[in-house]
C-alpha cells in the first residue's frame, strides 16, 4: 500500500482524460515508494528501475509537468505489473 500522497497520483495519472497536469517530481517520488532505483543519464533523461526492468524517461524542463505521452507510457509500465490505484 502506498502512502496517501503516492495514491493521490498513482490515481491522477489513471485519470481518463489524461492529465497534463502531474508533477515529475511526485511520479518520481511514486517510483521510488514502489521500490525504484533513479539513476540520471544523459541530459534530462532518467533511468527507472523497477519490475527488474529499466524504462528511460526524458525530465520535463522548463515545466515541472509531465508530457501526457509520458503519463499514458508510465500507466501502461504500472498497470502491466499490477499497480493499479
Amino acid at each position: 500500500m502506498v502512502k496517501r500522497k503516492h495514491a493521490k497520483t498513482l490515481a491522477t495519472i489513471f485519470a481518463r482524460p489524461t492529465s497534463a497536469n502531474i508533477q515529475w517530481r511526485d511520479v518520481e517520488a511514486l517510483f521510488k515508494s514502489l521500490g525504484a532505483d533513479i539513476e540520471e543519464r544523459e541530459g534530462s533523461r532518467v533511468a527507472v528501475i523497477l519490475f527488474g526492468e529499466v524504462q528511460v524517461y526524458h525530465r520535463p524542463h522548463p515545466e515541472p509537468t509531465t508530457d501526457k505521452g509520458v503519463v499514458a507510457s508510465v500507466r501502461k509500465w504500472l498497470e502491466s505489473h499490477g499497480v493499479i490505484p
